[in-house]
């Protein structure tokens, strides 16, 4: 599959989706409480996205062999980097963190987005894993410049965090994204400064930056979906759809 570029009208269109992306997370993010099961926080999120006249991304996605996957958002936490499927049996804590990914499409464009919460009084080391993580993504996207390389992103998000002590997951990286979920090009979350790719007007990048406290090694559980910490410490995972713009980065699942 080839790189396609998108025109204004594709991004107008991208940009509707978008904000629909961030609306689902909003809501899903405000009901992040203590005693809350992940399984409501995707009966949220599916509540918002189908007022919106969207369809997911998520459900019945079943790349490479895997199973289909069985919810529209992915609920990752503690230790689940991502693809942590809703269950009626996972009930959020004070302390926890979770991470709450999700993607739909509207009017034949995809958008995908996600963020990681603190819920109640977390500790110190999840405080900072979240705000190092969220900045390693803001540095990303400041990187989403014409002329620039693929490898600067992915060199923007490592050396933001490891300078702050955390390791980069090397195992799942972001993507193209447009008319498909995953198109190309594979946007890893690591390089070299002035390598891979020119970055051109009208790409348009899923980042998302996967940053784990401990190794940077993950396992995938039986479940054919959930990715964890090999070492079960801590992990985030923050994503945005931006695309390259002759006026610089434009964040289309951002408010």
């Amino acid at each position: 599959m080839s790189i396609t570029l998108k025109s204004a009208d594709d991004l107008a269109k991208m940009r509707r989706t978008g904000l629909i992306v961030a609306d689902v997370l909003d809501a899903v993010e405000a009901a992040c409480r203590p005693g809350v099961s992940t399984w409501e926080l995707n009966e949220i999120a599916n509540g918002v996205m189908t007022k919106a006249g969207a369809t997911s991304a998520f459900l019945g996605y079943a790349p490479r062999g895997a199973p289909p996957y069985p919810a529209v958002l992915c609920t990752s936490v503690n230790e689940v980097v991502v693809h942590g499927i809703p269950s009626k049996s996972v009930v959020l804590k004070d302390g926890d963190i979770i991470g709450i990914d999700f993607a739909c499409y509207k009017d034949g464009f995809c958008a995908d987005s996600a963020r990681t919460i603190p819920v109640g009084n977390v500790s110190e080391e999840a405080r900072k894993l979240i705000q190092v993580t969220r900045e390693s993504l803001e540095r990303a996207i400041a990187a989403c410049v014409h002329g620039n390389r693929l490898e600067d992103i992915g060199w923007a998000v490592q050396s933001h965090v490891e300078k702050n002590g955390f390791s980069v997951v090397t195992s799942f990286c972001g993507h193209g994204i447009g008319r498909f979920m995953h198109e190309m090009p594979s946007v890893p979350n690591f390089g070299e400064p002035g390598k891979g790719l020119r970055l051109k007007r009208g790409m348009v990048l899923a980042i998302e930056p996967m940053v784990n406290v401990g190794s940077e090694d993950i396992e995938v559980l039986d479940d054919g979906w959930t990715a964890v910490s090999v070492d079960r410490r801590l992990a985030a995972h923050v994503e945005h759809s931006v695309a390259i713009t002759g006026d610089g980065p434009m964040v289309l699942t951002r408010r």
